[in-house]
């Protein structure tokens, strides 16, 4: 037993579960718990310029290490509501972000007290769970407790609530090892198996959508095994085109309104259809049947019950982890030979060519000013293949998500389900400190990175060499789309002036690039690779080259407007 503060517990604490670290934000009422990091030589202190983008990068750490990512909110009030955004994005990617959020001394609560705001209530809206201790002594079960719920199934962000008297107020604590190593993931029952191989035996257009589970579950050499044994294209759910290598020949891509038009094709003619790891959610159908067969038999496998059925209807819904129930059928399916099937592939990887040739095509008309094709193309054929890519939302970023190469997974990080604007350089730069020896490249749009560009000081401060591609065209692209489109082009807001993004990352001390002709793009792109600091490449892209995403959702005034 030792006397601490209870800051240096809750630090001994994030050493017993093994973190190595930590982004944050100083604060007055979290003095104790830094002061303990100023000792704790194992973890890393990533001091951040903002709790959101502190949030994006312990989001980015956790879904690229597959641990708990920590952030650190040091003062109540402000600091804590600044991690809301960050923390209802971890929330819709069921992302393991661990917040520790210092709080008002325990007498002051409820008198309006200086930066009061009831952080509890606040919180739990936007996490799997929020606690507010109220004893020192059990600060650490507390804190132990936290990385338990993140991390067990489904994952998601916590909060924990850290009054400023407890962190001060000394303890007894017998420090030690976690005693909590993660729970086991269920397997499916043996007849949902032998159900599952039933349906997919008799299958003449079988599918594969893949979706997060599989993506985060790390299993896609289990899923392509069982892929080849059916003769099953893959497609994936949108913002997880990486849950499989992009070069397998059952590689489609996206589905869905946000993905391609053969992968979508796919999922309107496949009879059957094997959904692993995925809720079939909005992004993949926008609750409709346009992108999806009304008629396939669809075995989904969820680790969430409440998923299964919930929003399509399903031939058999399985209460499993997908790794593991990839694997069970293909025992149960070992030695099929769907030759049904083979001219179904054959016609699939026909399209697929066809596809990725148009795309080239259209990339190498290298046309001034810049066109999204052109510099999807070229990221294609400079980036380097362990390349891990973040994206923003806006509608440059949703075209990308299905232009570029995933190698290998995981490699790209998105904010799709709650499609935040300004997430992507933040979560490069926690991508980048989970995986150091690859490479991290950060699409941006110029409105999306006037909102983040402070934490080109982080990355400076902390030697974070990731590369943000800043596809600049002066303006809130999706939106002025949509005035342009259904608005008759009366225009409020959409136009964003900015600086020169690079000379401002050159003031921060990173290398700053500006592209302003296709021919200009490469040789930037390869002397960032190549600068051994935090790169910044501000690429002038066609303002006009604006695209309405969400064309449904304005149905209405397209029909007023007749």
């Amino acid at each position: 037993m030792s006397k601490v503060t209870g800051g240096k517990a809750v630090v001994d604490t994030l050493l017993a579960e093994e973190v190595d670290h930590v982004f944050g934000l100083i604060g007055s009422a979290g003095m104790e718990i830094f002061d303990a990091l100023h000792g704790a030589d194992d973890i890393r202190f990533i001091g951040v310029r903002d709790e959101r983008t502190g949030t994006h990068m312990a989001d980015g750490y956790a879904r690229a290490s597959g641990k708990a990512g920590v952030v650190i909110a040091g003062q109540n009030g402000p600091g804590v509501t600044n991690l809301v955004t960050g923390l209802a994005q971890a929330s819709a990617a069921y992302s393991p972000v661990v917040a520790l959020a210092g709080s008002l001394s325990s007498g002051h609560v409820y008198r309006d007290a200086f930066q009061e705001v009831d952080q509890q209530s606040l919180l739990k809206t936007v996490t799997k769970k929020t606690w507010t201790a109220t004893q020192a002594k059990r600060l650490p079960e507390m804190t132990h407790e936290a990385f338990r719920t993140a991390l067990a199934p489904r994952r998601g962000p916590v909060a924990l609530n850290l009054p400023r008297d407890l962190l001060a107020e000394i303890i007894e604590y017998d420090h030690g090892p976690s005693h909590w190593h993660g729970a086991s993931a269920p397997a499916a029952d043996g007849d949902s198996v032998a159900q599952a191989a039933s349906l997919l035996r008799a299958a003449q257009r079988p599918l594969i959508l893949a979706g997060g589970g599989v993506k985060n579950g790390r299993c896609h050499e289990a899923v392509l095994k069982l892929a080849e044994l059916l003769h099953a294209p893959v497609v994936m759910s949108p913002g997880h085109g990486d849950a499989l290598p992009c070069a397998h020949p059952l590689y489609a891509g996206q589905m869905g309104p946000r993905g391609n038009v053969v992968a979508t094709d796919l999922a309107r003619q496949a009879d059957v259809i094997l959904a692993l790891g995925t809720r079939i959610g909005f992004n993949t159908t926008f609750y409709s049947f346009d992108n999806l067969n009304a008629q396939a038999a669809i075995i989904q496998v969820e680790t969430d019950p409440l998923a299964l059925g919930r929003l399509v209807p399903v031939a058999l819904g399985i209460f499993a982890d997908a790794s593991i129930v990839a694997a069970q059928l293909a025992r149960e399916l070992s030695g099929h030979a769907p030759t049904h099937a083979v001219q179904w592939v054959a016609d699939f990887q026909s399209k697929r060519s066809a596809l990725l040739a148009q795309r080239d095509a259209e990339g190498a008309r290298a046309s001034n000013p810049i066109q999204p094709a052109t510099l999807f193309k070229m990221l294609r054929d400079g980036c380097p293949d362990d390349t891990m890519f973040t994206m923003d939302a806006g509608t440059l970023c949703l075209q990308a998500t299905d232009q570029l190469n995933f190698a290998k997974p995981p490699s790209l990080f998105t904010p799709l389900d709650f499609g935040l604007v300004g997430f992507s350089y933040a979560c490069g730069l926690g991508v980048k400190l989970a995986c150091p020896e690859r490479t991290v490249i950060s699409l941006m749009g110029d409105g999306g990175f006037g909102m983040t560009m402070s934490e080109i000081g982080t990355a400076v401060s902390h030697r974070i060499n990731s590369i943000c591609v800043v596809m600049n065209n002066g303006c809130w692209g999706a939106e002025k789309a949509y005035q342009r489109d259904f608005f008759g082009g009366r225009y409020i807001g959409a136009d964003v002036p900015n600086p020169p993004y690079d000379k401002l990352a050159e003031l921060f001390g990173a290398a700053g690039f500006r592209v302003e002709r296709a021919e200009q793009f490469g040789p930037a792109l390869q002397a960032a690779l190549a600068c051994g600091k935090p790169a910044v490449i501000d690429v002038q892209v066609d303002p006009n080259a604006l695209y309405s995403f969400r064309r449904d959702s304005f149905a209405h005034r397209a029909q007023a407007s007749k």
